[in-house]
């Protein structure tokens, strides 16, 4: 029989099969087996997810769900899916390719979550889910990994008991790789080198059987040096990978992106029946990010240079409420939730070839408040297979802004300064949600869902003039259909767990070129309508003793309705959705030998592929195309070896056997574009626990 799997995408712990959405998790075996270790290596794991390097750092990724998400990394901007680390939202996208120490598990929720958690979002969420410390008992885990390209990890944990009801986790993660393009101009050795450590310290206190209080502190730092800009052609045509490129690039300095985070999460059981929760946390981001864009593709000089500083910090406090009553019958949450985030974010690009050097400078204070409350009846009709989940969450964003710019010609001396953009807004937003359920059988579970999505609105630094930039954008609004189906089938020996939905959109934030003559300039306009369908597949099969098969697939067919530009004009045709490949998905095998006297030899092979893609929103740009692409992944382990007291474990293991050439982001700038993926890579596991 399949192992149950049991997730807390509704903020209570349930079994995957009870849980209405559709929803992806990877407890520590999954993330292990599949290589698993930061957000970036999500995307060939879940169907209809996508990730994409933003051009200025490859450590900040664009991430898109069903075809939602956000191009932009500006500071002003929300994302459309949000990251959440043990219940707490991680606001901006700068860093997120950053390293967990300790992770457990993580859950990807497809389509609009915004009744339950902390911050409304139309494309998904994407919860990280550390490892708690264990009372009583003293816990000792090293991992040792080496590969290709002096790649290494190492990974060092220690649980410690501090008395009867009290207990210390503490992690150490660092991880270190050559980049696979050779950096011929100075400073870095490659483009894209790796250089990243991780801390977690964590603490849980349980001085009653009705008390606990859990306190951790992480902090992530990326040494990342910066991805190569690639020119390349145009699709079909796809060029190579270089082996070396940047004989003219000067000064190629490593990122350096600090993340950390205190979070305080304090549970209290006010009696069998109801329980108090409070997560307070505080998180800080510094971040600086540079990138050299063409160099040598005119003259010994690049085409321009930009270098970005963000200064982010942010607070939230969530109070919840969760009980049952009438004998189980009814469950429910509700809430209260509040987020302040300060921030600064520095742009510093020169652009030699025009003797121009231009600065910017963002300042955002956002505020948040929200109520939430989500209740499942069971009622006592039709043999207690009924199931009916409401929800109801109110939100209120207040969002200021600044924005000051300045032009230098450097030969001249001479200087621009613009007219300070100051902008204030306040959205308000009701976003209900409904799911229907019925047990067909005790194993086949049909669900029907209704729920609204809902992205605050902003600014964009990259507006045609400081009047777009201080009247901003307004929220966009989505409303997504589902039908699901939840099951286990054959004496639990398979597990097909499937969704189709249709999502519509309504006062779409689309980025429109609004000024002809600069093609950097571009104003987001709440000017659309658009819908997205698709379906949502995942099978595992035990077919023989010790043979499982994973199966998952996605599908989306994304259009745009209606687009509004200033004329009144339907511009729909123009565009169209980005990072949505109409097909994806992963297949693997995992096989336990009969086991061997000194341990258990297992193997994983897996293999993931997804459709073209387009990767500009014009139809102007149409051949700006990531075609599709397939990756070969294994993994042989040898576990359960007895060795001083506890267990050893080795695995040889490799990714992207084929050494598949691919591009992972394409887009224009001035000339064709690209970052390319990474090639071949192999290495060997050794994990040593007690």
């Amino acid at each position: 029989m399949l192992e149950e799997v049991v997730v807390t995408a509704q903020k209570r712990e349930e079994s995957l099969q009870d849980t209405p959405i559709s929803l992806s998790a990877f407890g520590a075996q999954d993330l292990e087996n599949k290589g698993i270790q930061t957000l970036d290596d999500l995307q060939a794991n879940v169907p209809n997810l996508q990730l994409t390097p933003h051009p200025n750092s490859a450590t900040t990724p664009r991430v898109f769900m069903r075809g939602v998400g956000n191009n932009d990394d500006q500071i002003t901007q929300d994302p459309s899916v949000a990251v959440y680390l043990d219940g707490v939202y991680v606001a901006r996208s700068q860093g997120l390719s950053m390293s967990v120490a300790d992770i457990e598990r993580i859950e990807v929720l497809r389509g609009p979550q915004g009744t339950l958690y902390g911050r409304n979002a139309t494309g998904g969420a994407i919860n990280f889910i550390t490892a708690r410390p264990e009372i009583g008992e003293w816990g000792f885990k090293q991992e040792v990994s080496l590969g290709n390209r002096h790649s290494q990890r190492l990974k060092t944990m220690l649980n410690a008991p501090l008395g009867d009801n009290l207990a210390a986790r503490l992690s150490y993660l660092n991880t270190e790789k050559d980049g696979f393009i050779n950096n011929q101009g100075t400073d870095v050795d490659h483009f894209g080198d790796q250089d990243r450590d991780a801390w977690r310290a964590d603490l849980l206190w349980q001085p009653t059987d009705k008390l606990e209080l859990r306190y951790s502190y992480d902090r992530s730092n990326i040494h990342d040096s910066p991805a190569l800009i690639a020119r390349v052609d145009l699709h079909p045509q796809f060029t190579p990978t270089p082996s070396a490129a940047g004989e003219f690039v000067r000064d190629l300095q490593p990122n350096d992106i600090t993340s950390d985070g205190h979070n305080l999460t304090i549970t209290y059981d006010l009696n069998d029946h109801l329980t108090l929760k409070s997560i307070s946390a505080y998180r800080a981001l510094d971040s600086f990010t540079n990138q050299n864009y063409h160099a040598g593709l005119y003259a010994p000089l690049p085409l321009f240079t930009s270098t970005h500083t963000t200064d982010q910090e942010q607070w939230s406090q969530e109070i919840q409420l969760l009980g049952d009553a009438w004998d189980s019958r009814l469950e429910y949450i509700v809430g209260l939730y509040y987020f302040n985030e300060e921030g600064v974010d520095n742009d510093d690009t020169r652009k030699p070839l025009s003797d121009e050097v231009s600065f910017g400078e963002a300042d955002i204070k956002n505020t948040a408040l929200a109520a939430f409350s989500q209740a499942t009846w069971t009622p006592n009709v039709l043999a207690d297979r009924l199931r009916i989940t409401a929800g109801l969450r109110w939100s209120q964003d207040k969002r200021s802004a600044t924005l000051e710019e300045r032009d230098i010609t450097l030969s001249s001396g001479a200087v621009t300064d613009y007219p300070k953009g100051v902008g204030d807004n306040t959205f308000t937003n009701v976003s209900p949600s409904l799911v229907v359920a019925y047990d067909l059988t005790d194993n086949i579970n049909l669900y029907a869902k209704v729920v609204d999505g809902y992205k605050t609105g902003g600014f964009n630094t990259r507006a045609s003039s400081i009047d777009f930039f201080n009247q901003g954008f307004d929220p966009e609004n989505l409303r997504s259909y589902e039908l699901g189906i939840k099951s286990e089938l054959l004496d639990n020996r398979v597990r097909l767990n499937a969704a189709v939905f249709t999502s519509d959109y309504e006062d779409l934030q689309v980025n429109v070129r609004s000024d002809g003559g600069d093609p950097t300039k571009t104003d987001v306009l709440n000017a659309g309508e658009g819908k997205v369908q698709g379906l949502e597949l995942d099978v595992t099969a035990l077919l023989t003793e010790g043979l499982t098969l994973n199966l998952s697939y996605g599908y989306l067919d994304a259009d745009y309705e209606e687009i509004v530009d200033a004329t009144g004009s339907d511009i729909a045709d123009n565009f169209r959705f980005t990072n949505a490949p109409k097909h994806s998905y992963t297949v693997d095998l995992n096989y336990d030998f009969p086991a061997l006297s000194f341990g258990q030899l297992s193997a994983h092979i897996g293999y993931t592929w997804q459709d073209e893609k387009y990767t500009s929103s014009s139809v102007d740009d149409e051949k700006y195309i990531v075609d599709d692409y397939g990756l070969l992944n294994a993994r042989l382990s040898l576990s359960d070896v007895a060795f001083a007291g506890g267990n050893l474990r080795l695995a040889l293991w490799g990714k992207n056997l084929e050494d598949q050439e691919y591009y992972t982001a394409h887009f224009g700038l001035v000339v064709p574009s690209a970052v390319y993926g990474e090639p071949r890579s192999y290495g060997l596991d050794l994990i040593y626990e007690y």
